[in-house]
């Protein structure tokens, strides 16, 4: 996510992180390099000047060619100014009414059907509700039988009716089946074209006057750039919509919707989508965003995730088995199923600070676990249970069943043993002998 943007930038303050003298032409010359790197993002040419011209402004206001960190104070600014130019402030979705209705729109392509199945998931598992989809892109017959198939992954109901080519009598009929069946938010998943045109924009506007929803949301693709924001501009005077929804942020994301599309259309990032999984849905958070672009990570994200995933009383079995030497190959199995249900591992890399810029150039498969999981699944259950009985005869058995060598069993057992021992430590308080036995794994 936004991997070259983050490059150029670090580039742009490599002067003025070190120890050189700073001065008010160099400062002038990163943001020259600021500038540039906003615009190989593809963020509009007068927002990335206006952008650049506040930064200076600010910096020079704030004495920072005589701080004792000009570097860090700049860096600060920028980061500041990146979180204000992606909206400042997180926004909610607005979740009022009876049903709450929210309609979404956007070009064919860009990921709504799905992000609208995301949605609803967030909002059962997150938020209590009880929702209905509404299948409204009439024209392609895909569009609902792909809903469909979202909506039995997700267990949610899903309204369409076949032959009907009307989608404002589909959103009026749904809305009244919504509250008769107890539903109280309805998702309606509107159509889509390869560009925006007038047909297009009469039917959404017809739905958007019919069912007056509480929610308008603009679904666009992250790594389409400046026609993003064109088209958001299109739809927005039109719809008016409260939103946008950024997705595919898992991809090549050059950054210019996300920096962009603020200030163009007045309108706040609420949602971000970062996978193709029913559960990779993010709220937007425009303070936490510019620190990953900044390659400081989102510490707070990725805590917020491990939470989601956190069972207590699996964690106080766990705790148990340690303390008696029980830990075995079925409860690490267990931990590798929390932490792939957190989401893309390229991604949880990114929120670490200063992982993401070691992992730029290293392709982090999202089956990161297969080999390992295939190892487990071929041992016995009192080899999972007691690995210390795991012989060469045993080896062989296991590489042959998993389709993997003797060498990577080898290795497995002793991560395991290693990590094994460091949880034992992290128990007794024993941080000194965990940091040597770091160190020793380190080289």
């Amino acid at each position: 996510m936004f991997n070259n943007l983050s490059d150029k930038l670090d580039k742009a303050f490599h002067t003025l992180k070190g120890h050189g003298k700073i001065t008010e032409i160099n400062v002038a010359e990163t943001l020259k390099e600021v500038r540039r790197a906003l615009l190989d993002a593809d963020v509009n040419f007068k927002i990335a000047k206006n952008f650049t011209d506040t930064v200076k402004a600010k910096a020079l206001g704030q004495n920072v060619l005589t701080t004792l960190n000009p570097g860090q104070l700049m860096v600060k600014i920028v980061k500041d100014e990146l979180t204000e130019l992606m909206g400042g402030e997180t926004v909610g979705i607005n979740l009022s009414g009876t049903p709450t209705i929210i309609l979404m729109s956007g070009l064919q392509g860009s990921g709504k059907t799905t992000f609208s199945g995301k949605l609803a998931n967030y909002l059962k598992t997150k938020k209590n509700k009880q929702v209905l989809l509404v299948g409204c892109d009439v024209y392609r017959p895909a569009a609902i039988n792909q809903l469909r198939v979202v909506g039995e992954q997700i267990g949610i109901e899903v309204y369409a009716e076949e032959g009907n080519q009307n989608p404002v009598e589909i959103s009026k009929n749904a809305i009244k089946h919504a509250k008769a069946t107890g539903k109280n938010v309805v998702i309606i998943d509107t159509a889509g074209r390869l560009a925006v045109d007038e047909a297009m924009m009469a039917e959404i506007s017809n739905i958007h006057k019919a069912v007056n929803p509480q929610e308008t949301l603009f679904v666009v693709d992250s790594m389409t750039g400046q026609d993003a924001v064109n088209t958001a501009k299109a739809f927005n005077d039109i719809l008016n919509f409260d939103g946008v929804v950024l997705t595919k942020l898992d991809g090549d994301t050059r950054g210019g919707a996300a920096l962009s599309i603020k200030t163009v259309v007045n309108k706040p990032i609420k949602f971000v989508g970062t996978g193709e999984k029913m559960e990779a849905i993010d709220v937007f958070y425009p303070n936490r965003m510019a620190e990953r672009i900044l390659g400081m990570g989102d510490v707070v994200s990725l805590v917020e995730r491990a939470q989601e995933q956190y069972d207590e009383e699996e964690a106080r079995k766990i705790q148990k088995k340690i303390a008696k030497n029980q830990f075995g190959f079925d409860d690490f199995l267990k931990q590798i199923q929390q932490i792939k249900k957190m989401g893309n591992m390229k991604d949880l890399m990114g929120m670490i600070p200063g992982a993401g810029k070691m992992m730029k150039d290293i392709d982090v498969d999202d089956d990161a676990f297969k080999g390992i999981e295939a190892i487990i699944h071929s041992m016995t259950p009192a080899e999972r249970s007691e690995p210390l009985i795991i012989n060469a005869v045993r080896k062989k058995r296991i590489a042959k069943g998993s389709g993997t060598s003797i060498q990577e069993v080898n290795q497995l057992l002793k991560q395991f043993t290693q990590m094994s021992k460091m949880m034992k430590m992290m128990q007794g308080g024993g941080g000194k002998q965990m940091m040597q036995m770091m160190k020793g794994m380190g080289k």
